[in-house]
């Protein structure tokens, strides 16, 4: 029996709705039958996008340009300085709230349309294309893959699938949503497959030496500076390492959001350390965290635990401040996890 006809709630009453009548199994083909049936889409993921969000909404964006439909790109947060160099990165705009008429909303990798932080996105009929352990089917339509290791992986499924072209522009944006969300291959859903797809995107005419050129030797000197002050702030428990900054270190660095990213991978690199947490402290005092592991403690887990998510080895959340109060609570929960993992790696 085919699902229930989806249809855009924001279109006006004449408008024709849309059918999904494809296999209901088959997550891929229902999509490009919704893509099919509509004109007009919008396109957007989480909040504070990182380089597998941008890469992977302006690839949506060109594929849905290719066949021919409208598509319009929102964030709620601007774009990293280091992602945008890509190609159409202008064409992604920054907003609080959406307006239609859509006959769709994309999000990706969100796991719950708050993620987004944009207002007005129950209006519309929903889909949702995520990858991350913590992700739910909250949409109408949704396709959630546990094994890819970016969404970037499932947008290129679906220009194969719908026989369009992978340009070389659309290559380098895929190819950065493969780079970044595993952590320069080394963390993350990571197979032979996904060497495979960076060869076809090489192929397809992504520059890999640009693409890591730009986003890791192009970094302002305020990231530097915010590093030198996290790094100060440094402190190792056994197989544990934790780093923090304050929202003063922040101001006197004058860094931005996106200086964040990366910190905590300088203390997780650390030899013999099996986890590790970076703490900011927000304006408004609550504390973000980012957590990552080498692969014995799932993350992902204690992040979900806290209100949070991710992956396995690359997770976050938000905790209540002060800063010392969230540095003991997450500590607590990493140290159950360690003291847990030791138990399962014993022969006793």
């Amino acid at each position: 029996m085919n699902p229930p006809s989806p249809k855009s709630r924001s279109q006006e009453p004449e408008t024709e709705p849309l059918h999904v009548t494809a296999d209901p199994a088959d997550p891929i083909a229902q999509i490009l039958g919704v893509i099919a049936r509509g004109e007009r889409f919008l396109v957007c993921s989480h909040s504070r996008p990182d380089g597998d969000a941008v890469g992977s909404m302006l690839a949506l964006g060109m594929l849905l340009e290719q066949l021919g439909k409208r598509a319009d790109l929102v964030t709620a947060d601007r774009i990293p300085a280091v992602y945008r160099q890509l190609p159409g990165a202008g064409s992604i705009c920054s907003a609080l709230r959406v307006h239609g008429p859509y006959d769709a909303a994309i999000l990706l990798e969100c796991d719950g349309v708050e993620r987004t932080s944009l207002r007005g996105l129950e209006a519309f009929f929903l889909i949702n294309i995520d990858h991350h352990i913590s992700g739910r089917p909250y949409a109408d339509l949704n396709w959630i893959d546990r094994g890819a290791a970016s969404v970037g992986e499932l947008v290129y499924r679906l220009v194969k699938a719908a026989g369009a072209t992978v340009t070389p522009e659309m290559a380098a944006c895929l190819y950065t949503t493969v780079l970044t969300d595993t952590g320069s291959f080394t963390y993350g859903a990571l197979s032979a497959a996904t060497f495979a797809l960076a060869r076809e995107l090489v192929l397809a005419g992504a520059d890999p030496i640009a693409i890591s050129r730009d986003i890791y030797y192009s970094v302002p000197a305020s990231k530097v500076m915010l590093l030198g002050a996290a790094l100060g702030n440094l402190h190792r428990d056994d197989r544990l390492c934790w780093l923090w900054i304050t929202h003063g270190d922040v101001a006197r660095t004058r860094a931005a959001e996106e200086d964040c990213e990366g910190i905590v991978n300088f203390a997780l690199g650390i030899a013999g350390v099996e986890a590790a947490v970076f703490l900011r402290e927000l304006p408004e005092g609550r504390i973000r965290l980012s957590l990552r592991s080498k692969g014995k403690i799932d993350v992902a887990a204690i992040a979900g635990k806290l209100g949070g998510g991710g992956h396995e080895n690359a997770a976050g959340c938000t905790l209540d401040g002060p800063l010392g109060r969230a540095i003991n609570e997450i500590l607590e929960e990493l140290r159950r996890a360690v003291a847990s993992a030791a138990g399962e790696a014993s022969p006793h």
